[in-house]
């Protein structure tokens, strides 16, 4: 996002407020909030955004017709440009403790702030499976139901999973349709017997074979099992996500047993000064409570900051 070959010398000179590390929704909308307090900011991305790889989603506010997550990302940077923010393209490798804040260290540079706000997000795991990037562009392939199993009302839905979460996200889905299958990556010994009654009862259909292969077929997604072949319209993978946590970690800050940092309603984590947003700390994974959260945390960041009454950098 900022010029090419520019970013080291910048990020030498560095010091802010605020620096805000992650360029997704929360990153975003939290350096747009900071720099509208008049509070200097550094924005570090290393382009790796979760929301630049969903094709679309249909319950971002004021989209009728849907919008690619991209879009949702550059219209945020546009709107960050207006503002006096320092945006650099680099990767944080670790954060440190400093008498007056923090220090960020992107090897061979580094940026000095006094708040740092963590919107550095989340992965999701995928399937091994071939064309992986076409089959979630066309909605054969999804990872999340609370974001689209609207768009796959009564259709044939199955759900890939390593464990128990996959039990929880097929009756999940079994709102949304009565065509449910579940489909064990290691088989049906990750299924203990109370999660058996709970399917049978909802009618979601198991196999007790570990599945061998995963392919898109046509239209269709479809899963291999002891020499059986298993169709199904969309395939919603459960195998989690990776939560990088790490930096807050590092720092002392609370991580529950999924690895999302803890914060307090105002989004600020027991280490003073570090504050979180969006997919990484505890909540609902979406694009507008990131941005939400965001907002949040900026807001209580300015009110904790020291005032200052030097002159603003556009004056």
């Amino acid at each position: 996002m900022s010029e090419p070959g520019a970013d080291a010398t910048r990020a030498r000179a560095a010091r802010a407020d605020v620096a805000v590390v992650g360029g997704g929704p929360a990153g975003l909308m939290g350096a747009i909030y900071l720099a509208r307090f008049r509070r200097s900011v550094v924005l570090v991305d290393a382009g790796h955004s979760r929301v630049a790889r969903i094709p679309r989603t249909h319950n971002y506010p004021g989209f009728a017709r849907g919008v690619a997550g991209a879009e949702v990302r550059d219209a945020l940077r546009t709107q960050l440009r207006e503002y006096p923010v320092q945006v650099l393209d680099r990767f944080v490798q670790f954060v440190q403790r400093e008498p007056e804040g923090f220090r960020l260290h992107m090897g061979g540079s580094s940026v000095a702030a006094r708040f740092v706000l963590l919107a550095t997000g989340v992965t999701d795991v995928p399937p091994v499976m071939t064309h992986l990037r076409a089959a979630l562009d066309e909605g054969l392939l999804r990872f999340c139901p609370v974001c689209d199993a609207y768009e796959v009302a009564g259709r044939s839905i199955g759900v890939y999973a390593d464990g128990p979460a996959g039990v929880a996200e097929a009756l999940y889905l079994r709102h949304f349709s009565a065509d449910i299958t579940l489909f064990m990556a290691r088989g049906g010994a990750d299924i203990g017997e109370r999660e058996r009654g709970e399917l049978a009862r909802a009618g979601i259909r198991w196999n007790d074979m570990p599945v061998e292969a995963i392919r898109r077929v046509g239209e269709r997604v479809v899963l291999f099992q002891g020499g059986v072949r298993a169709y199904c319209d969309t395939l919603y993978c459960a195998l989690g996500v990776t939560v990088h946590s790490e930096l807050a970690g590092n720092l002392g800050a609370s991580l529950d047993g999924a690895g999302y940092v803890q914060a307090d309603a105002h989004h600020a984590t027991r280490v003073p000064g570090l504050y979180v947003a969006g997919d990484v700390s505890v909540g609902l994974n979406q694009i507008a409570v990131a941005m939400g959260g965001a907002a949040i945390a900026a807001s209580a960041m300015h009110r904790a900051l020291p005032d200052s009454w030097a002159p603003h950098p556009a004056e």
